[in-house]
This record gives C-alpha cells, structure tokens and sequence, in this order.
C-alpha cells in the first residue's frame, strides 16, 4: 500500500524540531543544480545519498514510490506565540475592518501584497471561509474571480485549471487561519504598543 500525502507543519524555528527527529532531507534532483528539497524531510528510510546528505531519489518519485516525506516550514510569526491558551485565544475571529488598513494589510503574512485586490471585492472578508478563498484567488490559475461576489468565487475556486493545478482547500483554510492568528497578535502589539 503507497500512502501519498502533502502535509506541511509550521514551526516557528523548525531547527528545533529537527535536533530531536531522525531524517533524511528531500532531494530535488530533477532540477540543476540538484539540491535539497527547502523544506521536505524524510522521517522513514528512504534510499540515501550520504555524499550529498540527502535523499538518493527526487522527492516527487519517492512519493511516488511510498516513502513519506514531510514539509516543516518556519513561519516566524509563532515565534510570538506564548502558550497554547495564548494560540487559541489568536485564532478567534479577528477585527475584519483591519483589511480595510492599507498599512495593516502591508505587515500580514500572505496578504502584505495584495491590498488593491481586496479591495476590489464587492463584499468584504469577513470570515476564514472567504479568507479562504480570497487567498486561493490570488493564486495565478484564479485571479479572473478577484472582484466577484463570494457566490460566485465559490462555484470554481477549488477546481483544477488547464494545467490540473488547483490550492488545495485545506492548505486555503490553514493559510487564512495563519492570518489570523497574525492579524490578532499585530492588533494585540498595537493595544500593547508595541
């Protein structure tokens, strides 16, 4: 049985995690030069290459082939994350209005860039799901739905393109909830002044 996954955890500093696991680097071996996979680890035996210190196969046949491979990703805004108490209360719904904040919107994680296309949306984001799928249509095979109500946005936006690309809904949904806990501890540093 081949179990084929695409799973990625987020670290505030993911050396950390990586002292006190065995692993083997994903390798990206089908492009030149070859090198590590930036993120990709194999935390079961997989063919190794103890030259290069990384897997002896490209991370996209290893899957392929079965082996499991995770994407431990440092994402420093958890570094201001206190305790999980402190996370959960970061995850409640945030003040929407701040996306009406141009100076606001230019600090948030996946959205410092993307100002003018929020607001170009007829209805607000107000809520994960559409926070969602805001983030999904700002991806290259989705930008025809930014300026359309979320009805609409809703009808395609997780279908694949031409290409069969498509952002996946659960890493739509992770991303909106991580912009979240962001847009909640910049409003807590600004009550804080910080």
């Amino acid at each position: 049985m081949k179990f084929q996954s695409d799973i990625d955890i987020d670290f505030g500093d993911r050396d950390k995690i990586l002292q006190h696991i065995k692993y083997i680097p994903a390798a990206m071996r089908k492009i030149q030069p070859m090198r590590k996979h930036s993120t990709g680890v194999h935390i079961t035996d997989v063919p190794y290459d103890a030259i290069n210190d990384m897997a002896n196969i490209d991370y996209s046949d290893a899957e392929k082939r079965g082996y499991f491979k995770l994407d431990l990703l440092n994402v420093h805004i958890y570094n201001h994350v206190k305790d999980e108490q402190h996370l959960e209360r970061l995850m409640q719904n945030p003040f929407w209005s701040k996306l009406n904040d141009k100076t606001f919107v230019e600090k948030l994680i996946h959205l410092s860039n993307h100002y003018n296309s929020i607001q170009r949306m007829p209805e607000p984001i107000d809520s994960i799901p559409r926070l969602a799928m805001f983030l999904a249509i700002i991806r290259p095979g989705k930008k025809h739905l930014i300026g359309l109500p979320w009805r609409e946005v809703a009808k395609t936006v997780w279908d694949k393109d031409i290409d069969g690309y498509a952002f996946k809904r659960s890493h739509s949904c992770a991303y909106a909830l991580l912009v979240v806990v962001h847009m909640n501890l910049l409003c807590e540093q600004e009550l804080n002044g910080l």
